[in-house]
């Protein structure tokens, strides 16, 4: 009996004091194209941002949280492996391609299903579907996020911008007819149909570069469709479908331990805020789409705290790249900027190898779990697959990731002393509190987003912690850091290392 009480004591110890034991539910809310300074909680733009903030006010808001990457797809790819996105030839940004994670690669959801856990992504995708060829989106879609990790799926394939405007629903195409099959290309076969170039009058919405083919909902888009008209999705309600779509996953998978990959859209363009939005920020679309989606965040917040699952739930909030005004519309991002400052007192943007470019919004909370805190920790989003192992007591590594579950879920710890982030297929190097940029021989500035692009024809060399707007470049006058620099940065690339021929534009 002795024995049997000593065993149960040490059961129940172990269990309530082994963190290693829980298993607390993660939803991870990823934004698309939100900047550094959008987050009003980081005190460096004029927007406001109350859903978001109560979050970041009750958990860790890092003043040193990065993407992997500048641009969507790749920021994503290493988000979801724990790899850095230049050591996979296929992680560029897709438009209509192939899934670039293989089947066998581990993934952040399929270390979650190996602990138990059910596991869903709501949203954008933008990892590509299908393999070998054009993806056919009248029959089963497969390999896609189902294939990769996750138990229910209800996406978007790339981008709102991007045909087909349709959604995704366990690689089935919602509400699609069969007697009205979809075709869609990104050549320059228009079907017969209307076009942003042909049919100026049409549009509800004036292009500004590149987003000039298929016309959906007066919107004009990359690439042509036909077919599929029911399927199609309405542009002003993506926002409340999308979170309407979470809410329904969360219904029935809330008794038990559960990851869900919440991707919203905003504010990638085109930007489309549904009416009760529109004009809520004085910015125009671009700033109404980020207090929808903040609106979203609180909706979500609500959801967790009303069913009593939000003291075992981590929340993360971050962003798969830096800000852009005009992304190809023209919406009034620029006119009505006024003195909001997306990127904060950062230099550069999406596209860019300058700190605006990955360094994002970056948030972890847990209540109860997580104490209240700023903290300047180096960390990236590459490493949640080894820090969520790490808490949850799996063994599961990926090839690029750190464990830093004390920095993201303890208020203790260090984080990274180096990463490489990429822009475009170019890349940089940090090491501590310094960034090397290598040479590129390519503009300086992309002219049709306005955004400075970090290309030089010689290496460039920052000190963040006196220069965090990178403006004193100091490669001449410090050489020996730069050369110590060179020589890290070409280690870790070894036989990946490479230059960008031309700009990749999402």
């Amino acid at each position: 009996m002795k024995a049997k009480f000593l065993l149960l004591f040490f059961l129940l110890f172990y269990s309530c004091g082994n963190e290693k034991n829980v298993q607390p539910n993660v939803v991870l809310i990823y934004l698309d194209d939100l900047g550094y300074g959008d987050v009003s909680s980081y005190e460096s733009g004029t927007l406001e941002t109350p859903n978001i903030d109560n979050i970041a006010n009750g958990g860790i808001r890092f003043t040193n949280g990065y993407a992997s990457s500048a641009t969507c797809s790749p920021s994503r790819y290493a988000l979801m492996t724990g790899t850095y996105p230049w050591r996979n030839k296929r992680a560029k940004i897709i438009t209509g391609g192939n899934l670039i994670i293989d089947e066998s690669e581990m993934t952040l959801p399929k270390m979650f299903k190996s602990l138990g856990y059910e596991t869903g992504v709501v949203g954008k995708w933008h990892l590509g579907l299908g393999k070998g060829g054009p993806v056919d989106y009248n029959s089963l879609i497969k390999p896609g996020p189902n294939e990769v990790g996750f138990d229910h799926s209800y996406i978007m394939a790339d981008t709102q911008d991007r045909v087909p405007t349709v959604y995704i629903e366990n690689g089935n195409v919602v509400n699609l007819d069969p007697n009205d099959p979809i075709e869609i290309n990104f050549g320059n076969d228009d079907y017969g149909l209307p076009s942003g170039t042909k049919n100026p009058e049409l549009l509800t919405m004036k292009w500004h570069h590149g987003h000039n083919k298929a016309i959906v909902n007066g919107v004009p888009r990359i690439g042509y469709m036909k077919g599929g008209e029911k399927a199609k999705w309405s542009d002003i309600d993506m926002a409340d479908e999308f979170i309407n779509k979470a809410k329904e996953y969360l219904d029935t998978v809330k008794d038990k331990p559960f990851f869900l990959f919440y991707s919203l859209q905003q504010p990638h363009v085109p930007r489309t805020p549904h009416p009760r939005f529109e004009g809520t920020s004085g910015m125009g679309p671009r700033g109404d789409v980020i207090k929808e989606a903040d609106w979203c965040i609180g909706e979500m917040y609500d959801y967790l705290e009303k069913n009593g699952i939000l003291e075992n739930t981590i929340i993360i909030i971050s962003s798969d790249n830096g800000p852009v005004l005009n992304d190809g519309y023209y919406d009034d991002a620029v006119e009505k900027l006024g003195d909001h400052t997306p990127a904060g007192n950062l230099r550069g943007g999406k596209y860019s190898l300058y700190e605006a470019g990955t360094r994002v919004p970056f948030i972890t909370y847990w209540k109860g779990k997580i104490k209240p805190q700023v903290s300047d920790e180096v960390v990236t989003q590459i490493d949640f697959l080894n820090s969520f192992s790490s808490l949850l007591g799996s063994d599961t590594k990926s090839k690029d990731g750190v464990d830093l579950s004390s920095v993201f879920f303890e208020n203790s710890g260090k984080g990274r002393d180096e990463l490489v982030i990429e822009a475009t297929s170019r890349t940089a190097f940090r090491q501590n509190n310094w960034v090397m940029i290598p040479p590129y021989n390519l503009p300086a500035t992309n002219p049709r987003v306005n955004i400075e692009l970090g290309n030089s024809k010689d290496y460039l060399l920052f000190n963040l912690d006196e220069d965090i707007s990178q403006q004193n470049d100091l490669s001449k006058s410090n050489p020996e850091k730069l050369n110590e620099m060179i020589a890290r940065y070409d280690e870790i690339l070894g036989n990946n290392k490479k230059k960008a021929e031309k700009l990749e534009l999402e």
